[in-house]
């Protein structure tokens, strides 16, 4: 379990809370708007209305008393720079900052931000790969065009074992795993986890040999780059 400091509690900040709650996790919530922390109070472990720009109002929450520092705030970037300062002053141990441009990135890391996310843009690369194929149900994001994918076996696969599909030297990819899913259930991905919607884990193969065999239904996590991915499906 982690101590985590949110600032900011629009959509983004509300929805990291809300996952940080469930994972276990102590949360501190953080925003200027009364109705915005009423409204993420019985999400948190603790909500407090303040300004995070105010040095003075920082220096009361002990922020180098927290793991990670998560600075969410979308609508007002100058704030949001001045709190990634103030915290970086203030010994934060990890300042996560939320960004819009690779202009915003390059200010922020240059005033205390140790990484920064960008929100809109993971989500339309998210949406753009998941929904440009009928067999992509989630993908990683790695670095130099790598990323881990959990696809559908295509009805074509059912009953081959996956050393006939030979995929490492045709299509340069690998095969970490099988899932196994119940039910007609839809995979579960990090934008959508309605609880109707969530698979119910029946195996996870992490030993899949050459003599595995597909069946319809599961889904294998593969490591690739995108390009590769595209040609595989």
């Amino acid at each position: 379990m982690k101590n985590i400091l949110i600032i900011g509690a629009g959509r983004f900040g509300s929805f990291a809370t809300m996952k940080l709650h469930d994972l276990g996790h102590q949360t501190l919530v953080i925003d200027k708007d009364e109705s915005r922390i009423n409204r993420i109070l019985p999400h948190a472990s603790e909500a407090r209305i303040g300004d995070s720009t105010d040095e003075a109002f920082m220096k009361t929450i002990g922020v180098h008393s927290y793991d990670v520092c998560l600075v969410s705030i979308g609508d007002d970037f100058l704030s949001s720079l001045q709190t990634t300062f103030t915290l970086s002053e203030l010994g934060a141990k990890k300042v996560i900052a939320r960004a819009t441009s690779s202009r915003q990135e390059k200010f922020l890391l240059r005033n205390g931000a140790d990484a920064v996310v960008f929100p809109e843009r993971e989500l339309g690369y998210w949406t753009a790969i998941r929904y440009s194929s009928d067999n992509i149900a989630d993908y990683v994001e790695l670095s130099d065009g790598y990323a881990i994918f959990e696809i559908s076996i295509p009805d074509r696969w059912n009953g081959k074992k996956v050393g006939d599909l030979d995929v490492r030297r045709k299509f340069h990819i690998n095969i970490l795993g099988i899932r196994s899913e119940s039910g007609n259930n839809a995979s579960y991905n990090r934008f959508n986890n309605s609880p109707h919607k969530k698979f119910q884990t029946h195996e996870m193969n992490m030993d899949v040999r050459s003599d595995t065999i597909l069946h319809h239904g599961e889904t294998l996590l593969v490591l690739g780059k995108h390009e590769h991915i595209q040609k595989f499906l």
